[in-house]
């Protein structure tokens, strides 16, 4: 039988491996500007152009590299980070497999430009698919530029699956708020497509997070630290009210090194336990320093998975110092006793001293003297006694007129009948009920139907919406006084990209700022205090689908807006309301199936419920 194994290429086994660090544009962002950190870098540049698909250029001011060092970087587990086994127990810089530029490599047209402080000229690299075309020196400033073009240009089949430009370009954005957040200390700048997207500044950790989230998130920032034998955890949570359903604004850090810990998030969501509502998630950017031989980075491919040697420990302690915190800055509600506000002493008062009490008896009275000359203290009782009744019914003849017969009379209490049910008047031809402020049910020819309020209500809110966009009729009630609203620069660019289809829906928008959007009018089917959280739940929405342009980016706009105005459960509706949304309901295309393709509603035959009778 003749050998079968054999050794891979060098060309092909870096393909492989490329596989595992180089997922998406984003990934080589992740290892360009984490090498150019651990080069001791203070400003470092990232230009994207089509989300990273053409060119991922990362530029910094570091250490830079010599020529055989800068040839030597493109080698399989090349790294200057460890030199043993033992060292990868006391790790303190980001890349350190030596796998990051190798694999970039194997996959794109790569151009290195780099030059260290003691040399008059550098170092200039060109590859292709592993292979070195040229090297040469260059005139460059000190530092390290490496430009990768045309990725996943010899495997279409990833470049393929790759998403959308908008998808891609926000992973790369989340990739680029992890590393910043980690260093506020360097300059980063971010460019895509020619505009600027970010420019920090130098800063302390508060400032960094303002200028990445806008100004208005400083507000909403509590102080969190707390130093152990175990773990130092510092950073910010976020206040209680600004907790969102969707999981936003969550960042962990472990050793300046961002990791995603389900545990911890755990252990956070329980120190807010009571002050945020089921289902909503807190906001938080938590640094936590613990000893560099206790934790195993190694254990997942992109290092943001990490093991812990006591997790149950570093849970409890970071519970309880947000649980501090929180009652620190009186966020958290505090033990205190009720008490009557009648209790406390006037202001006037307070500063009197008391006098006691004197008591006067009328000695000549005699209760069984019915002719007997009454005392002077309950002579005046029973005039002001007398006064004060009688002045009830002062007005009375002139308000209502006098009652000439009983039979004129009409009395407010309700009528009690016998009858089990409170039963409406059946004028109007239809009886509806409300069960638990959620389900509308209506008897029917053969039975019973069942509507589920809010599916109907998002149904038809969605037709009118979609029918609004398209042809692009909408009424617009106008704000007498204008709303401002503060988003991220992120956000602000979503809402850019869908303005159009928002304003045929009826929003007016009269100023669209880096961090503030102002709107003179709003749908005449949303309610003024709800226009915040409609517009949050859609950039939510659209960043976690980003539909292209065209009717599928118009269903999602609808689908959105349509969920978030429908009315919640547990709302009441009295008889008129629940007529309206059924009528409106039979009136759409598609009444029995919701936008998501849940079923609105349910009916039962007459037989169904004799069979529970049997």
């Amino acid at each position: 039988m003749t050998d079968i194994i054999q050794l891979l290429p060098d060309h092909v086994a870096n393909q492989i491996a490329a596989g595992e660090v180089v997922q998406r544009p984003a990934s080589v962002v992740k290892e360009l500007l984490e090498n150019a950190i651990d080069a001791k870098a203070t400003t470092i540049t990232l230009v994207i152009k089509d989300a990273g698909k053409t060119l991922i250029q990362v530029t910094d001011d570091g250490v830079g590299m010599s020529t055989t060092d800068a040839r030597l970087c493109f080698e399989r587990h090349a790294t200057s980070k460890i030199k043993s086994a033992e060292d990868l127990f006391n790790i303190h810089t980001k890349g350190f497999r030596g796998e990051a530029l190798a694999s970039i490599a194997a996959i794109a047209h790569v151009e290195l430009k780099t030059k260290t402080g003691d040399t008059e000229v550098g170092t200039k690299i060109m590859i292709e698919g592993s292979e070195v075309t040229s090297q040469e020196a260059a005139v460059v400033p000190k530092g390290t530029t490496i430009s990768v073009k045309n990725l996943f240009y010899n495997i279409p089949a990833r470049r393929n699956f790759l998403k959308s430009n908008p998808v891609e370009t926000r992973h790369i954005i989340d990739e680029f708020h992890r590393v910043a957040l980690a260093h506020p200390k360097i300059t980063f700048v971010m460019l895509h497509n020619g505009s600027d997207v970010f420019n920090l500044p130098s800063s302390n950790l508060r400032q960094r997070i303002v200028n990445i989230f806008g100004a208005k998130t400083n507000e909403k920032l509590v102080p969190v630290a707390e130093e152990t034998e175990i773990v130092k955890v510092s950073g910010f949570v976020l206040k209680p009210q600004f907790a969102k359903k969707s999981r936003g604004e969550q960042f962990f850090f472990v050793n300046n090194r961002f990791i995603k810990s389900p545990y911890l998030h755990h252990g956070v969501n329980a120190a807010f336990e009571g002050l945020i509502k089921d289902g909503a998630q807190p906001g938080y950017f938590l640094f936590l320093e613990v000893d560099t031989k206790s934790i195993d980075i190694n254990i997942h491919p992109t290092k943001t998975e990490i093991k812990f040697d006591d997790e149950h420990a570093i849970y409890a302690m970071l519970r309880a110092t947000i649980k501090h915190s929180l009652g620190q800055f009186s966020i958290a509600p505090v033990l205190d006793f009720n008490k009557d506000s009648g209790f406390d002493t006037p202001y006037e008062y307070s500063k009197k001293s008391p006098v006691a009490p004197t008591i006067e008896v009328d000695k000549d009275f005699n209760p069984f003297q019915k002719d007997a000359k009454q005392g002077r203290g309950n002579t005046s009782y029973k005039r002001e006694k007398t006064a004060s009744w009688e002045s009830l019914y002062v007005g009375l003849k002139q308000d209502t007129g006098e009652v000439t017969s009983v039979e004129n009379i009409e009395f407010e209490s309700e009528e009690v009948t016998g009858s089990l049910f409170d039963t409406e008047s059946e004028e109007a031809g239809q009886i509806t009920f409300q069960l638990q402020n959620k389900y509308i049910m209506s008897p029917i020819k053969s039975g019973m139907m069942v509507i589920h309020q809010h599916l109907a209500h998002q149904r038809i809110l969605y037709e009118e919406l979609l029918k609004n966009i398209t042809v692009q009729e909408a009424v617009s009630q106008q704000l007498l006084f204008p709303l401002q609203l503060q988003f991220s620069k992120p956000d602000i660019k979503v809402l850019e990209k869908v303005r159009e289809q928002l304003e045929h829906t009826g929003f007016v928008f009269s100023a669209l700022k880096d961090e503030q959007i102002e709107i003179s009018g709003i749908p005449v089917s949303i309610i003024e205090s709800h226009v915040e959280n409609v517009l949050e739940s859609l950039i939510n929405d659209i960043k976690e689908e980003v539909p292209d342009a065209g009717f599928s980016q118009n269903d999602l706009l609808a689908k959105s807006m349509a969920k978030s105005m429908a009315i919640k459960t547990g709302t009441a509706l009295n008889k008129v309301e629940r007529e309206h949304l059924i009528n409106q309901l039979f009136a759409c295309k598609e009444p029995s199936m919701s936008p998501y393709n849940k079923p609105i509603l349910v009916t039962f035959d007459v037989t169904d419920f004799d069979k529970k009778f049997m």
